[in-house]
């Protein structure tokens, strides 16, 4: 009876959350600011709850679309922090988009059970990983939010029209390096740790791991590729498009082959 009221709940609560962000991404220009802003701020704090009772429930749940819909969470913060201080970032309509599809996805796969031996560590290393995650995908929405304005100045349309360019450059890196840092964090810890962390099954060259190596070594040049070459614009986007990619084959591409389509719980 408390699961499935939990159940009750966890739906009621998402519904709601992806009906306010889903009001702002439909409406558009034709909704006040003010009232866009109050929509959203209802959809983050409701995304946030259910996002609690899936990870600190009784069982806590965990897979490939609960760790999208934290991702997309924690890309809605950034925007909420950002906005402050950049009234003129215009991402609006796109990110609630996102975080009606990030609730929508959590509640129709809820994920499994997490493993009862694993260590009381594991929330901490995922927090790791998925504030990687976090950073990286801000990173991806910077990225085309300087593509756009690159086309905007090829348009000669209005350049008052959002954050200057080279203003979306620098935040576009620094979201970058801050996710290298947290991503080799996690991918140390899993090294050095793994069988602490999940109960005695150590470091595996599974697929997550070569996706997630392969994805530090792309992000890897292209920091290098910044620092020694001065990659930017097309080219930097690019790559950072690729290693995005990688990383999303890492851990939820590998999820969601073994959740959907095997159907395996582990």
């Amino acid at each position: 009876m408390i699961l499935a009221s939990a159940t009750q709940l966890t739906f009621l609560l998402s519904a709601i959350a992806a009906l306010a962000y889903a009001v702002p991404a439909a409406a558009g220009n034709r909704l006040s600011p003010t009232a866009a802003h109050l929509a959203l701020v209802a959809a983050w704090l409701l995304h946030g709850v259910v996002l609690a009772m899936g990870v600190l429930g009784d069982p806590p749940r965990f897979g490939f679309a609960p760790a999208l819909s934290i991702t997309a969470w924690l890309v809605l913060t950034v925007y909420a922090i950002e906005s402050q201080r950049f009234p003129q970032l215009r991402a609006r309509w796109a990110l609630a988009g996102l975080g009606a599809a990030a609730v929508l996805l959590a509640l129709t796969f809820p994920g499994n059970p997490l493993h009862v031996a694993a260590s009381p560590w594991l929330p901490l290393h995922w927090a790791l990983g998925l504030s990687s995650y976090g950073l990286f995908a801000a990173a991806v929405v910077h990225a085309w939010l300087m593509t756009r304005a690159e086309r905007h100045i090829r348009l000669a349309e209005d350049p008052n029209a959002g954050i200057p360019l080279l203003t979306l450059e620098r935040l576009t890196f620094r979201f970058v390096l801050g996710g290298f840092i947290l991503l080799t964090a996690t991918l140390l810890a899993g090294w050095f740790f793994g069988e602490r962390l999940y109960g005695g099954v150590g470091w595996k060259w599974d697929h997550k791991t070569i996706f997630s190596l392969l994805a530090w070594l792309t992000f890897a040049t292209l920091l290098v590729g910044r620092q020694r070459f001065g990659w930017r614009g097309r080219k930097a986007v690019r790559v950072l498009y690729a290693g995005a990619g990688l990383l999303l084959l890492g851990y939820v591409g590998s999820r969601f082959v073994m959740e959907v389509v095997l159907g395996r719980v582990s």
